[in-house]
């Protein structure tokens, strides 16, 4: 089965970090642009960020810029997002996604595959 798989939701306080991983399974993660979307409920989904399969381009959302980081591992087929001082804004469902093709844009971007989401929870 083609299916990125999430983990490493959870709830946190405002302020603390969490680390999402994406295993590839059933493809190969360096033939494809890879990122998270993010969706709360009754609202569209959202570009968080993407890598390129070469990790030469990195795409942020502007309200994660800074606190966020993408990061990939071809030869471990997964791909890593960690988030550092969350919000209550960043609560949401996370899926992990990956494009077409090699390359990634963010915003809008098409995906093809989909993880089933992580839940995070950011609340005191």
């Amino acid at each position: 089965q083609v299916q990125p798989v999430e983990s490493g939701g959870g709830l946190v306080r405002p302020g603390e970090s969490l680390r999402l991983s994406c295993v590839a399974s059933g493809f190969r993660l360096d033939y494809h642009g890879v990122g998270w979307v993010r969706q709360v409920p009754g609202q569209e989904r959202e570009w968080v960020s993407c890598m390129s399969s070469g990790s030469d381009y990195a795409y942020y959302m502007e309200s994660v810029k800074g606190r966020f980081t993408i990061s990939r591992d071809n030869m471990a087929n997964t791909a890593y997002l960690q988030m550092n001082d969350l919000k209550p804004e960043d609560t949401a469902v996370y899926f992990c996604a990956r494009t077409p093709y090699f390359y990634c844009s963010g915003e809008g971007d098409t995906a093809d595959v989909w993880g089933q989401g992580t839940q995070v929870t950011v609340s005191s």
